[in-house]
């Protein structure tokens, strides 16, 4: 059962010697599969080889033995064949634990009984995912760990799908000539080194529409401005202040995030920033923000920046959006031209474990209870595109897209997607957008850059 990991070692455990011991009152969960379940355990001190147990990790390698105990219920028994040094804690007729996302009580016949919900992490999906060769890896998220896929659904994306009168809207014609070179390869923020803005963290805020939706604003008048603007604006200026039809952390639509850009305009992220919900289902946090001063020209706040500390309540803009057509080549054409699109896309139960690769929407779990197969609309940054060849010289073609799920998602925050076949329906709704970007403002904002207001 000794596995030596592939992975490198990003992090280590400080004083992991010093650490609370998980036994101490003997052991929770005693016949729980952690380290089986892993899939093997590690030689030596391995800081990756770990698995979620209740609201902590166990560590599946013989360091863990060491000292002050921090391994796994089953690391004696499936890695070592022995009885564990701790005694098995007895239960009382109505006592609880949690597996995974799954409550488990202590019955009167002495047996555990689970509650039978997919989870938003099932171990089984990651393992047959990594072995069939789908061209992508998955892994275990611990922020994800210990929820179900109803409620991943439910807190972690949030665009609602366009109204059949957004659906039909007009797509901008683009000419394309045999002069228009469309490299293999682009990445917006080679070409836009500084102006292409990092991948922030929705939390379990069901506000993709306020995230994406300021993320491409913010790219966009950064490339517009040639860098004297550079704005991450703020989604949370978004969720609390956007509320016509709109429900926060409960969800939104792109259409009145981009009205509310286009007629109000929003501050930075900075001046008001992202409150993450203290509990689901999230209530909207009252709008500290009110929009530009009346009349146009008025690019300040009538207000202060909720953050105390940030003096440049300065308000950002955009024109209307525009509607691109889904061929991939306007798309691309686009993002090489202006900078990144809004894409709207179905994210199924198997996209919320990716960790790399070419992601594709995989059918591991067809041979399950539908329960276990679901899916909801969610809304990305695209930022390039590539393509490349597996071991037997086949071309994949690829978006890269950025989420909003933190950086420890994915490739660093973004994730590549099989480009050209509408994956996820990621091409069916693309949208462009130039920001409000007068010469005067950006004399008027490298001018106060550095000036409390």
């Amino acid at each position: 059962v000794w596995t030596i990991p592939q992975i490198p070692k990003t992090q280590s455990r400080t004083k992991r010697e010093l650490a609370s011991p998980l036994h101490l009152r003997g052991i929770r969960d005693p016949f729980g599969s952690y380290c089986q379940r892993r899939g093997g355990c590690c030689p030596g001190r391995d800081d990756q080889c770990t698995v979620p147990y209740q609201d902590t990790i166990c560590y599946c390698d013989l360091f863990c033995n060491r000292t002050v105990s921090d391994c796994c219920p089953d690391f004696w028994s499936h890695c070592l064949g022995t009885t564990p040094p701790y005694p098995p804690s007895e239960f009382h007729s109505g006592a609880t634990y949690k597996e995974n996302c799954n409550l488990c009580t202590c019955g009167q016949n002495g047996r555990w009984e689970c509650e039978l919900h997919a989870c938003l992490i099932e171990d089984d999906m990651i393992q047959e995912i990594n072995r069939r060769g789908y061209g992508w890896r998955a892994t275990n998220y611990s922020q994800f760990w210990g929820m179900t896929l109803d409620e991943g659904l439910r807190y972690r994306l949030g665009t609602q799908r366009p109204s059949r009168t957004i659906m039909n809207m007009n797509e901008i014609q683009m000419n394309m000539n045999g002069n228009d070179h469309l490299p293999s390869y682009f990445n917006a923020a080679d070409k836009w080194p500084g102006k292409i803005h990092e991948p922030l963290d929705q939390g379990n805020c069901n506000a993709s529409w306020a995230f994406s939706t300021s993320a491409v604003a913010s790219d966009r008048i950064s490339i517009q401005s040639m860098g004297h603007m550079t704005p991450q604006l703020s989604p949370q200026n978004l969720i609390s202040c956007d509320i016509r039809h709109q429900g926060g952390c409960s969800g939104g639509r792109i259409d009145g995030a981009w009205w509310y850009l286009r007629r109000r305009g929003v501050v930075t992220e900075e001046c008001y920033p992202f409150s993450p919900p203290q509990q689901t289902p999230a209530e909207v946090a009252r709008c500290m923000m009110q929009s530009r001063a009346v009349g146009r020209g008025k690019r300040q706040a009538t207000a202060h920046c909720p953050n105390s500390y940030s003096y440049h309540n300065n308000i950002y803009q955009s024109t209307p959006p525009y509607r691109l057509s889904s061929n991939e080549n306007e798309i691309m054409k686009e993002i090489m031209d202006n900078g990144p699109v809004q894409a709207i896309m179905e994210v199924h139960e198997d996209f919320f474990v990716y960790k790399s690769g070419i992601y594709r929407h995989t059918d591991v779990n067809y041979h399950k209870p539908s329960e276990y197969r679901k899916h909801a609309t969610h809304s990305v940054r695209i930022t390039g595109w590539g393509e490349e060849r597996d071991y037997n010289g086949r071309t994949h073609k690829y978006w890269i897209a950025a989420n909003s799920w933190g950086k420890n998602w994915g490739e660093d925050g973004y994730f590549r997607i099989a480009r050209g076949v509408n994956e996820c329906e990621i091409e069916t709704f693309v949208i462009g957008v130039w920001g409000r970007v007068t010469m005067e403002d950006m004399h008027n904002h490298h001018h106060h850059q550095g000036r409390r207001k």
